[in-house]
């Protein structure tokens, strides 16, 4: 079953901690509250991972706002399924996810990323580890990095 790992719900509540801090150090925001609430009938229970239709609508969305905050893709730009190989060096993906990951879900998508980053055998974990750290998951670099220098004024016959 693909489902939200206990991880993932820590992860969004200190997000959401991190974004409304409690004002009064003992209350916390609605969406901690309604994320908490789910962690802790998953320690209760003993249960690593969360139905993702189950969970209470707030919940969910609170858990979706925090998911919005992530990379989408683990890609690093370095495919070598389009190569032939049946997992990628570089992300660690599937063909198939690598593939499909358009149309999976969030929760698929992190499922995902929770196997590769436990393995942490693909490239982006180790041999380009920095290059990962820097991607912003935007396909393409802002378009200042692109802009051209200005062209220096030519100097006055005088001071050459």
């Amino acid at each position: 079953m693909t489902g939200i790992h206990i991880t993932d719900i820590e992860a969004a509540i200190n997000w959401w901690r991190e974004r409304s801090p409690s004002p009064d150090g003992v209350t916390a925001c609605a969406e901690v509250r309604a994320l908490a609430e789910v962690y802790a009938l998953m320690v209760y229970y003993r249960e690593p991972l969360c139905d993702e239709t189950s969970m209470p609508p707030k919940a969910r969305a609170a858990w979706l706002a925090w998911y919005a905050s992530t990379p989408d893709a683990p890609c690093i730009a370095i495919c070598s399924t389009s190569q032939g190989d049946a997992v990628c060096k570089g992300c660690g993906r599937t063909f198939e996810e690598v593939q499909h990951w358009p149309s999976l879900s969030p929760v698929e998508k992190r499922s995902v990323w929770r196997r590769i980053t436990h393995e942490a055998s693909a490239w982006r974990f180790n041999r380009y580890a920095e290059r990962a750290r820097q991607a912003t998951g935007a396909d393409h670099p802002p378009p200042e990095v692109f802009a051209t220098p200005p062209i220096p004024a030519p100097r006055p016959a005088s001071e050459r």
